[in-house]
């Protein structure tokens, strides 16, 4: 089954689950099953003034090779799970971007970025 990336006029949206304080910055797997699955990511940032969240929008930028200004943070600013909007790609194209890197990890140890 495909990671769940949805198409919808903000651009293409999915969930994530973040680590903050991590000892890297990484794509660490999956959270969860089926449509509620969310991308797990590892985040040096603390959770502290917001800078989880940019560093968060930064990684997936330099990722998916968007501008910033391309991804925002939908719901979940003050949580550890997030909807994740990004323009400038399809739902098809992350969702693929997603199964590479979870097919080459794994799912096992995170993918430094």
């Amino acid at each position: 089954m495909a990671f769940p990336v949805r198409e919808t006029a903000e651009g293409a949206r999915f969930l994530v689950r973040v680590s903050p304080r991590a000892s890297r910055t990484a794509i660490a797997g999956v959270f969860g099953e089926g449509p509620e699955a969310a991308l797990k990511i590892a985040l040096q940032a603390p959770p502290v003034e917001g800078r989880a969240n940019a560093a968060l929008i930064e990684f997936l930028a330099e990722w998916l090779r968007v501008p910033r200004t391309s991804v925002r943070i939908a719901c979940g600013e003050h949580g550890r799970n997030k909807a994740v909007v990004v323009r400038g790609r399809t739902a098809v194209e992350i969702a693929a971007l997603i199964e590479t890197v979870l097919g080459e990890n794994g799912g096992g140890p995170p993918v430094a970025r």
